[in-house]
């Protein structure tokens, strides 16, 4: 039996810490909102964000210097604008003694920064290696209802990769590893834009034809962005590329999905956002994917073309009319031909 502090009470917080209690762990699921603590333990269920039951093993906390006391490893799930803060306060608290797995998917805007990134520029006593990142398709709404779900960690410490494993994995939660932390966040956090773009053209009614399209041409933008700045390609080809980027594009329950949905339906940023109640993700993300592409010369036309939609004020059928009049070539351009090399040796 381990003590493992979840750090972020939201959905995917909340879905984590149940896979954590039924692996036998004690877990101490941290929000920053005491009223929100106090409604958890009493009621044993955080209904704001999942209509289920919690492990007995779950026990709230709003005191963050509690929640971490004598833990084995600390599972980060804040929305990306809040982990410097939040590792502001858990400074000088870890130390290489606690594994430290991040399951956030997101960039930074502006210093164009991973959320492993963040971290280790926020704790003082931590190093960027020992840093461990949990991604895939995984709706946090299926994972507590404990339908199988298979996701990956990545480190650069196979040690610690592999501690997230075993703290993780059952019948219902597989879990694989890998070292390319590079690749799995970058696939992680870019999905979320093509996922806008998938809402979009849903609202607009295009049907599936497009939508499978926009799901195959945003995989090769990701891997062209993701393996100039230094990821395996193959990566993309994994559970937190492909396999993620499917899932956000075709459910409901994704937050992305619904947010490009209601756009695609004519309405406004800020009105689909204040809907919304929770962090979509993608729409800060496509400000930094954005600036990455202009930085790095790298084609992303679905990516410009999203950004312009939500920040330009630009109508959503004229974007798609852009994207379809562009100049002909062929399916398999560079990026595609090394995907496709590596992935046949």
């Amino acid at each position: 039996m381990d003590r493992v502090a979840v750090l972020g009470a939201g959905s995917w917080g909340t879905a984590l810490s149940i896979v954590l209690a039924d692996n036998g762990n004690d877990v101490h699921l941290w929000t920053h909102k005491k009223e929100h603590a106090e409604e958890i333990n009493h009621s044993l269920m955080n209904k704001k964000y999942l209509d289920v039951e919690l492990p007995e093993r779950i026990q709230a906390y709003y005191n963050l210097e509690e929640a971490i006391r004598d833990v084995k490893a600390v599972v980060l799930v804040v929305p990306t604008k809040a982990v410097r803060e939040v590792c502001q306060k858990l400074n000088h608290h870890m130390d290489s003694s606690i594994t430290l797995i991040h399951a956030s998917k997101g960039i930074e805007p502006g210093s164009l920064k991973r959320v492993s990134q963040m971290i280790d520029e926020e704790l003082s006593n931590y190093h960027y290696n020992d840093i461990v990142v949990l991604s895939g398709p995984s709706h946090a709404e299926e994972v507590a209802l404990r339908h199988p779900t298979t996701v990956t960690v990545a480190s650069l410490n196979v040690d610690n990769a592999k501690i997230a494993q075993d703290l993780f994995i059952n019948e219902s939660f597989r879990v694989y590893t890998s070292t390319d932390i590079l690749g799995i966040e970058l696939g992680g956090a870019l999905k979320n834009i093509i996922a806008l773009g998938a809402g979009i053209s849903d609202g607009l009614g295009y049907g599936d034809n497009a939508k499978a399209a926009l799901i195959t041409r945003g995989l090769a933008e990701i891997a062209r962005l993701g393996t100039k700045l230094g990821a395996d390609p193959l990566s993309f080809l994994g559970l937190s590329g492909v396999g993620d980027l499917i899932v956000t594009c075709t459910s409901v329950h994704s937050r992305n999905w619904r947010a490009g949905n209601l756009l695609g339906k004519g309405h406004p940023l800020d009105e689909v956002l204040g809907q919304m109640g929770m962090v979509v993700e993608g729409v800060r993300t496509v400000k930094a994917a954005y600036q990455f592409a202009k930085e790095q010369s790298v084609e992303m036309p679905i990516t410009m073309g999203i950004y312009q939609i939500l920040f330009e004020g630009k109508d959503p059928k004229d974007i798609v009319e852009q994207l379809m009049s562009r100049s002909k070539r062929e399916e398999m351009d560079d990026i595609s031909q090394l995907l496709y090399k590596r992935y046949t040796e």
